[in-house]
């Protein structure tokens, strides 16, 4: 059944609400060979623009090709290494001949290998034949590069979990192999290749492109904005006006404002009510709705709070309540925090599990915002 309430998958074309300034920025920038950063909290629209993005730019006729790599489950340099080639070289290859004549044309003097058994079980077009070195890095960080530039092909290649290669201690040394190739191929001149590097994990991601500073000068970030409410709004009550139902303004706007205007969310919500719902929207099919939305992911916010140390989740108590300064006497005392020593050590715990982060002006932020309420309401049972 065709609907306007996806929250199943990303969403392109007019199912795309808001963000068009973000679009614009990454398609100028793909455009002119640069390279872009996006980290967010999961579920903010990262993929649905970076694939808005793409489609509208095929729309209006550039031709390019789209190397992705989801690294969620690669943990070590050697598996990115040999997951990253092998899709590189597959998208500019037809056959296991032309990966292996690629291999050799651009990877030659390496450790990397083509193995037509490895390559036959399991579509690895690139292989190891000894433990990789620096040089080995900075070649297959390049290979995107030289091929882009043997076709004549803009390429587009895109990193999703990039901070999960931190659970390797040898990240440094890919990093700045990475680096090197993305300085090396700059001087040369003009490229026809772009990476996007993701990252949903926004404490880690902002460990490697804000405190540890790679890439510094060599990627460009974009931020997602909020989307602005009144666009949200529109595209919620055409989607029930579309199914022959009624949603007020003022309802949809009440969701907005639960879920900060995160797009999942309200379209996980505003499905479960169209589903409930036959024709005109009322309080009681919102609030049911709402029940089902927070059991659903009820059991992933116990667990998150049964994972918290009595001082973590004391800390976060404070930031539900409006602390945003968390060192004064007065404040580690009604909390029992400790000591300022202790109320660092905390901090940096909620933010390692993603609870939390600090905004430019050194501000608590929840990252979830379901999590917020739920916290809040059901956890420490706060008043409205």
């Amino acid at each position: 059944m065709d609907t306007p309430f996806i929250y199943d998958k990303f969403v392109t074309g007019r199912n795309f609400v808001g963000r068009k300034n973000e679009c614009n920025a990454l398609s100028n920038l793909i455009s002119a060979g640069e390279s872009v950063v996006i980290y967010e909290p999961p579920k903010t629209g990262k993929t649905s623009v970076i694939r808005n993005t793409l489609l509208n730019m095929q729309i209006t006729g550039k031709i390019f090709s789209v190397v992705s790599l989801n690294m969620f489950n690669i943990r070590t340099c050697r598996d990115f290494l040999t997951r990253f080639g092998s899709e590189v070289i597959r998208s500019a290859a037809s056959s296991p001949q032309e990966c292996e004549e690629l291999g050799q044309t651009f990877l030659d003097g390496t450790h990397f290998v083509f193995d037509r058994e490895r390559y036959v079980s399991c579509a690895e077009a690139v292989s190891l034949n000894w433990d990789p070195d620096k040089a080995d890095m900075e070649k297959i960080a390049e290979l995107p590069f030289r091929i882009a530039a043997l076709r004549d092909t803009r390429t587009v290649v895109i990193l999703d979990e990039f901070q999960s290669i931190l659970a390797d201690e040898s990240y440094w040394d890919l990093f700045k192999a990475m680096e090197r190739a993305f300085k090396k191929v700059r001087e040369e001149g003009k490229t026809l290749c772009s990476f996007i590097i993701c990252g949903s994990k926004v404490n880690a991601m902002k460990h490697i492109f804000e405190e540890q500073k790679f890439f510094h000068s060599l990627v460009t970030r974009i931020q997602l904005s909020e989307i602005d409410d009144r666009e949200i709004v529109d595209h919620v009550v055409r989607g029930f006006l579309q199914g022959g139902k009624v949603l007020e303004k003022e309802q949809a706007l009440g969701a907005c404002r639960l879920f900060k205007n995160n797009i999942w969310y309200v379209s996980h919500f505003f499905s479960v009510c169209n589903s409930l719902s036959k024709g005109y929207m009322n309080e009681g099919i919102m609030t049911d709705a709402l029940g089902v939305l927070i059991s659903i992911h009820e059991p992933r916010f116990v667990s998150l709070m049964f994972s918290l140390t009595d001082f973590q989740a004391s800390l976060l108590k404070a930031v539900l309540e409006g602390v945003k300064r968390f060192s004064a006497t007065d404040i580690i005392e009604k909390y029992s925090l400790n000591s300022s020593a202790n109320v660092k050590r905390v901090k940096d715990a909620l933010k390692k599990k993603e609870v939390i982060t600090f905004d430019e002006n050194d501000e608590p932020v929840v990252l979830d915002p379901l999590f917020e309420y739920w916290a809040r309401k059901y956890y420490f049972s706060m008043k409205e």
